[in-house]
């Protein structure tokens, strides 16, 4: 089992910046790593993914905008997040997925963009 720590949301200006922070408490190495949101009334949409060779991918109303890493050494995933729009308020989840059956999820960051 693997349990994962988000960081990094707070309240920021539209078109500014945050970079989100996703800790694992074990080895990531096999697993895909995946942002997802949720803004209120809405459903859960996944954000960016990247598989445990290094392919990412977005949804199209953040490719340009956001970008997905993750470092298997510290057991880490990252979601930079730029020219924020206040649309992109939301709660944030990382998520650890090893398929066929095993996948995990943080408790959440929210994320506000507002003047």
């Amino acid at each position: 089992q693997v349990q994962l720590v988000e960081s990094g949301g707070g309240l920021v200006q539209p078109g500014g910046s945050l970079r989100l922070s996703c800790a694992a408490s074990g080895s990531i190495r096999f697993y895909a790593m995946g942002w997802y949101r949720q803004a209120p009334g809405k459903q859960r949409e996944l954000v960016a993914a990247i598989t445990s060779g290094g392919s990412t991918n977005y949804a199209d109303s953040v490719k340009g905008r956001f970008t997905i890493s993750r470092d298997n050494v510290k057991n880490m995933a990252y979601l930079q997040m730029n020219s924020l729009k206040p649309e992109d308020t939301a709660v944030y989840y990382c998520n650890a997925q090893l398929p066929p059956t095993l996948s995990f999820w943080g408790q959440g960051t929210q994320v506000t963009v507002s003047s």
